[in-house]
């Protein structure tokens, strides 16, 4: 008859426990560092201008501001409203817009219905310069959980003789 051997008197019994506790932490710390360099989702964002104009005058649709040579002569300071909606049509909330170039900027974040109003402030008015006809702006536009929306020449200002 065979004698049973414990494992409590074997030496190697031992070393199967700490081997799965290595083999789990090892895959613990796999399954973390592949995680944390998987990309978060991200969305294709669908900006427009909507309207664009003079600080104070009516706004018209489109991207394009028409002054006369009288007007350009002193810095503007224009108003553009923008409204970011994603591929399917629906608001981008708490997005960050920013509008600059021609010496001006503007900023603000777009509301429940993705739509903002940029205004040139005071300090950051756009200029053109004398023999200068026309100018343009660029647009970015930064929300979480979509790409980036980057449009250089976003806004075109026109000077009138």
């Amino acid at each position: 008859m065979k004698k049973f051997k414990f494992f409590k008197h074997d030496e190697k019994a031992m070393e199967l426990p700490i081997n799965i506790v290595v083999m789990l932490v090892v895959g613990m710390v796999a399954l973390a560092t592949l995680i944390s360099i998987m990309p978060t989702p991200t969305k294709e964002m669908s900006v427009f201008v909507e309207n664009a104009g003079l600080r104070g005058s009516t706004l018209a649709k489109g991207n394009s501001i028409i002054v006369d040579s009288s007007t350009a002569e002193n810095s503007l300071a224009i108003t553009v409203v923008v409204k970011a909606t994603d591929n399917d049509g629906n608001p981008v909330r708490n997005a960050n817009v920013i509008l600059r170039g021609l010496g001006g900027a503007a900023s603000n974040t777009t509301d429940a219905n993705g739509i903002t109003f940029l205004t040139t402030p005071d300090n950051a008015r756009i200029r053109l310069d004398p023999n200068q006809n026309e100018g343009t702006m660029d647009l970015k536009v930064v929300a979480d959980g979509f790409y980036d929306y980057e449009k250089k020449d976003a806004i075109l200002i026109i000077k009138t003789r």
